[in-house]
């Protein structure tokens, strides 16, 4: 969780060296991805920090807009550091969730749990919990209170609806179920050590 002004800015240098694209001017006026990140971070410090909700609003406007515009219902201090959102389409997160370092997310994902539909205090307990090192597959659905180790992969269009704590599995299918174990490989740079 971004706390402090260094924090922010080891994400940045984290999401940057995942998404294998530098932070520079050229790229943050040319990807509006990287842009998204970059405000999604941003907006995660302020809100952390407790900064007055004047100087946030600018700020959590443009993110809505873009959020809006790219197909991303993505809240914040959802991620850890070395997050890699490929490419713009559909990414829809239940915001009780939480992902480890160095997560790679393709579209079409959604990733939700019960927090609609219970005690708000409680919702936590009803959303998935994925460790560090975790590549989603484009189209990959996981639901409910589960939870998915480190180093996994999740295949394209697989549909997780229990629990696989175990590390270095590769899930596919519908139901999700392990066709493989070695972990993630080459398919999840780690910008966050």
């Amino acid at each position: 969780m971004i706390g402090s002004w260094s924090d922010l800015k080891a994400y940045i240098r984290a999401d940057a060296v995942s998404r294998g694209a530098p932070v520079s001017i050229r790229n943050f006026l040319l990807d509006p991805v990287l842009r998204f990140q970059l405000l999604l971070r941003f907006d995660e410090w302020l809100l952390n920090t407790r900064k007055p909700r004047i100087l946030r609003l600018p700020f959590l406007l443009w993110f809505r807009r873009l959020s809006v515009r790219l197909g991303f219902s993505i809240g914040p201090n959802i991620f850890g550091p070395g997050l890699a959102i490929v490419h713009y389409g559909t990414i829809v997160i239940d915001p009780t969730t939480r992902i480890g370092r160095n997560c790679r997310i393709h579209v079409g994902s959604h990733i939700g749990g019960a927090a609609q539909f219970v005690d708000p205090a409680r919702a936590h307990e009803f959303s998935p919990r994925i460790g560090d090192n975790v590549y989603i597959g484009p189209g990959a659905k996981l639901y409910g209170p589960i939870r998915i180790g480190s180093n996994c992969v999740i295949g394209a269009n697989a549909v997780v609806t229990r629990s696989f704590p175990d590390d270095g599995l590769t899930l596919a299918g519908v139901p999700a179920k392990v066709i493989a174990t070695g972990g993630t490989g080459d398919r999840v740079i780690k910008g966050a050590a």
